[in-house]
């Protein structure tokens, strides 16, 4: 029988050791910021982000409706007919703190091009009934979805409900919904965002960012893995959860069951939500790759691509839906990363700090998009 020399049992003794020593370090050194940062992102969380945000006026010939939630809300909406032969239904998502009439500017040209627009407020915004148990904030919450649930839900019970299902076109938070809509019903057979996010992708790297700026141990940090990160942030999102009694969607996850073509639009000037964080939840996908796309639009603020190309945004838009919502024969294009200007993303290490206020005021429509 083969002798093992002592010098192996002792190189393994002390691996072992060094193994244990720096599973211990990781676990100390999670709680310790835990501790630590855990109240700040709480604060940092609940805060709600500093952009204007756009309020639309009513549109003449838009059918009024009133949507319920599951929980008996009465839920605001317009139903926008398009102009000649009907091509199809498209949902429309709103951003956060809009009114149901933005969807206007977004949605002129789909109208234009023949598809029906259907755009509804959920609770607490807009005209729609609030709840007072419920404070919504910019991230989806299920209550957020349950709202969207109740809008797909009535365009398949409508009288003129189109029998092949419907499109989705959301904007930031309205994006994330249509994402998690698609990954739980076939009915939505095709997806446009603009600006969409996920959670825990924006958490992570704020978190880094974070911790960076209020540590004194900078050599430490640079080598903790983002799994590290992801706890502490997640431990302040659970405590936001509990106080609020919500929960926050796992967009992540739910994109990796999106079989659906999808059509992620980004500003490639949006310091709020990174092009990088939007690109790993594009890159989670199931969607095939010949049948989903990443436009980074170049200098483009958040939500602001439709000012800074309105006629290439219009026209993929209405590309995108003749081919996998109007059943137009002409092939779409090659799908993938489009960047305008070439420009590689960086690697998702960094994020934009939250403001502590929100600008919500009037504001005249957004320029028709050509």
């Amino acid at each position: 029988m083969y002798d093992v020399p002592a010098w192996m049992w002792w190189t393994l003794g002390s691996l072992f050791a060094v193994g244990v020593v720096l599973a211990f370090a990781l676990v100390a050194a999670c709680l310790y910021y835990r501790r630590k940062f855990v109240g700040q992102v709480v604060r940092i969380f609940e805060e709600k982000p500093l952009f204007i945000i756009p309020r639309g006026q009513p549109i003449p010939g838009a059918e009024d409706v009133t949507v319920r939630a599951p929980d008996g809300l009465a839920l605001r909406g317009c139903y926008l007919r398009g102009r000649g032969p009907r091509r199809g239904v498209i949902l429309f998502g709103l951003e956060f703190g809009s009114n149901r009439w933005t969807c206007g500017a977004y949605c002129e040209r789909l109208r234009d091009a023949g598809y029906d627009v259907f755009a509804y407020e959920p609770r607490n915004q807009g005209d729609s009934e609030k709840d007072p148990t419920y404070d919504p904030l910019q991230w989806v919450t299920d209550k957020d979805l349950d709202d969207a649930r109740a809008a797909v839900r009535y365009l398949k019970a409508r009288p003129d409900a189109d029998p092949r299902g419907l499109g989705v076109f959301g904007v930031s938070k309205g994006g994330s919904l249509g994402l998690l809509l698609a990954a739980e019903d076939a009915a939505v057979r095709c997806v446009v965002t603009d600006g969409a996010y996920a959670t825990y992708t924006t958490v992570v790297p704020f978190m880094r960012r974070f911790v960076t700026i209020y540590s004194r141990h900078k050599r430490i940090q640079k080598w903790l893995p983002d799994v590290f990160y992801g706890f502490i942030g997640w431990s302040g999102i659970r405590r936001v959860a509990a106080k609020r009694k919500v929960t926050f969607p796992w967009l992540e996850r739910a994109a990796k069951r999106v079989t659906q073509p999808v059509l992620m639009i980004h500003g490639g000037g949006d310091t709020y939500i990174k092009p990088e964080m939007a690109r790993t939840v594009f890159l989670k996908l199931a969607t095939p790759l010949e049948d989903k796309d990443f436009w980074l639009v170049s200098k483009a603020k958040h939500n602001q691509a439709p000012l800074v190309a309105p006629h290439e945004y219009s026209r993929r838009l209405v590309q995108f839906f003749d081919t996998y919502l109007g059943d137009n024969p002409y092939p779409f294009r090659r799908p993938g990363v489009q960047i305008d200007d070439a420009t590689p993303l960086p690697a998702a290490r960094s994020a934009a700090v939250p403001d502590s206020s929100v600008a919500a005021k009037e504001v005249a429509p957004a320029p028709r998009l050509a």
